[in-house]
């Protein structure tokens, strides 16, 4: 049986897996209608590779001594949102670079936090069947996105896709800012108990 704070975790990330992997393949698609080449493609996703990998190791070590984690996981969830919204403003490669670098800072944010709250809610430490949960769910949930990103630009525009992304995402994030109320709500009982 999962914790609250263990849900709120968990269904935000699923809703951010499925806004985040409805782009998924098809951001070669949109590189190339922006006027990108088979290097912009790479060029774009090793952006977003090494701009979250580079700050998620920064966000690793600020997580304990400046905002906390929740905050910082919170700041994640909500820049992932915007960056999502601003592929619609995406005009060139430059804009899509630019787009995916702030992308990977906000996925590098929300990363890190979340794997330590997770760990930090979860019943039994590291629990088998609550890990595979939250790894099972998001690669499910990333292939079921996957496949509505494409019907999405099949039927409608990428434009709309941007606009569907952004509104789970920001959804999600919604949802995450629970983990705050749920940190404060846990302090009042523990200073009541003394």
């Amino acid at each position: 049986m999962l914790k609250p704070p263990e849900k709120i975790l968990l269904y935000s990330s699923n809703l951010w897996y499925l806004s985040a992997g409805m782009l998924g393949p098809l951001i070669a698609v949109f590189t190339e209608q922006v006027g990108g080449s088979l290097l912009d493609i790479s060029w774009a996703w090793a952006i977003y590779l090494i701009f979250t990998g580079l700050f998620i190791i920064i966000t690793g070590k600020i997580s304990d001594k400046i905002l906390g984690k929740e905050k910082l996981l919170i700041l994640g969830y909500w820049l992932s949102a915007v960056f999502t919204f601003s592929y619609l403003l995406v005009n060139s490669t430059l804009d899509l670079f630019v787009v995916q670098a702030g992308f990977g800072i906000a996925t590098a944010l929300a990363t890190p936090t979340w794997d330590a709250l997770y760990a930090k809610y979860e019943d039994k430490k590291h629990d088998g069947y609550t890990w595979g949960l939250a790894t099972g769910e998001a690669t499910i949930i990333n292939g079921i996105a996957v496949v509505i990103g494409g019907l999405i630009v099949t039927y409608f525009s990428f434009n709309y896709l941007f606009a569907t992304m952004g509104i789970i995402m920001s959804i999600a994030a919604a949802y995450q800012t629970k983990i705050i109320k749920y940190r404060k709500t846990k302090k009042r009982r523990y200073y009541k108990k003394k």
